[in-house]
């Protein structure tokens, strides 16, 4: 039985994951959030600079000053983690755009600024434009933002693409010209459609009181929700790990999950500065801190069994390198029932996650909870590993 579920993995789901990671639009969503990493690694050092832990009542002078530096800098903090997490979809859609237009060997330079002009005329909101100033409403540039800087730029490079090849309103020059003037003239009209389909979209919402990302945002809110919820997050970890036995790596599941956990990563930091409660559960830094504890597998508990095995193979391998879903599970239940804070800031991938799930959630039982899952982690894979140790010094002697 067991063999004819692995021969349906490998027949029937493998190949799907593989179209997955392969699949050029997915893929340049992935490379996007990766390329973006230094700015949102800025936006979350100064969500954590801005979460001053100190508590009502306390006499720890650290700690006041600490919380005295914020409260007499909380406008710089705030516009530097606006410009930087808080404008999350703004650089989503630069990347996102340069990736996928590279993937069809286009100059990404004049479709960035095209597919920038339409994420700006349909997710910034004008409250008023006079020439004395201009006030905006900016709220939509940070993860709330992702699916429109998504859609943006799949639709301007698609667009531009299909009028470059079809020589859309494409201008005769004499051979004479140069061809930079040639190109540029070549655009001309594909950007032109472009930008009045986004200002056709602007329109439409702007009499609608809204924008593009806040009507999808209000429309697919039951699809956040479910996103965020616990069997969702479960269930997707599960598959990660189960499709990491075959060798598929969880890349291939990053163009679907990355939108996902950096949408709630960016909306929990916006929430934390505003001093509102923090709405989402599933963001990077839970993902990476909690559940996948020393990468996929969380095999941080494991390494550190091999590396106090009797079996010299097995602790060479304890040196260099199903329980994530347990601790996926365990953390998910803790973070909804309160009892560790919500993460906010992602500082790094390769940070301990003893220390990451300190700092991204500035709660210390989120310390206490990850040393409580290592253990629990060494727990599971302690018998699996005295049998492959039995196994491998009776191989040792008779060497």
């Amino acid at each position: 039985m067991m063999g004819n579920f692995t021969t349906f993995l490998e027949e029937k789901l493998m190949p799907i994951a593989t179209k997955f990671s392969t699949q050029r639009h997915l893929k340049a969503i992935r490379d996007a959030f990766i390329c973006i990493m230094p700015i949102t690694l800025a936006g979350g050092i100064v969500s954590v600079i801005s979460a001053a832990p100190a508590p009502e009542g306390t006499t720890n002078g650290f700690l006041l000053a600490w919380a005295g530096f914020v409260s007499n800098n909380n406008m710089i903090l705030s516009w530097i983690n606006a410009i930087t997490m808080g404008a999350m979809s703004l650089y989503v859609t630069i990347a996102l755009t340069s990736f996928l237009a590279k993937s069809y060997k286009l100059d990404n330079l004049l479709p960035i600024l095209l597919s920038l002009c339409g994420f700006v005329l349909t997710c910034v909101a004008p409250i008023k434009l006079a020439f004395d100033g201009k006030t905006t409403e900016i709220s939509y540039l940070d993860g709330k933002g992702i699916l429109a800087a998504i859609f943006i730029s799949i639709l301007t490079v698609e667009l531009y693409r299909i009028m470059r090849e079809k020589n859309f309103g494409r201008i005769k020059l004499p051979d004479s010209v140069p061809d930079s003037l040639s190109e540029t003239f070549a655009s001309l009209c594909p950007g032109i459609v472009l930008i009045a389909l986004y200002s056709v979209l602007f329109i439409i919402f702007f009499n609608m009181k809204t924008t593009l990302p806040g009507w999808v945002y209000t429309k697919l809110a039951p699809a956040f929700t479910v996103a965020d919820s616990m069997p969702f997050v479960v269930i997707m970890t599960a598959i990660v790990q189960l499709f990491w036995f075959f060798g598929v790596h969880d890349a291939a599941f990053s163009g679907i999950l990355a939108p996902i956990r950096e949408s709630g990563l960016s909306v929990n930091a916006a929430a934390k500065l505003a001093g509102h409660a923090m709405p989402r559960t599933f963001t990077t830094p839970f993902w990476v801190y909690f559940c996948i504890i020393g990468g996929c597998g969380s095999v941080l508990a494991l390494a550190i069994l091999l590396c106090k095995s009797k079996s010299k193979q097995l602790k060479t391998v304890g040196r260099v390198g199903l329980t994530s879903t347990l601790n996926c599970f365990i953390a998910y239940l803790c973070t909804s029932l309160g009892i560790i804070g919500k993460s906010f800031a992602m500082l790094s991938w390769n940070m301990p996650s003893v220390f990451g799930a300190f700092l991204s959630t500035m709660d210390i039982k989120a310390l206490i909870l990850v040393v409580v899952l290592i253990v629990l982690d060494g727990v599971i894979y302690y018998p699996f590993l005295k049998v492959q140790e039995k196994e491998l010094l009776e191989v040792e002697k008779e060497e």
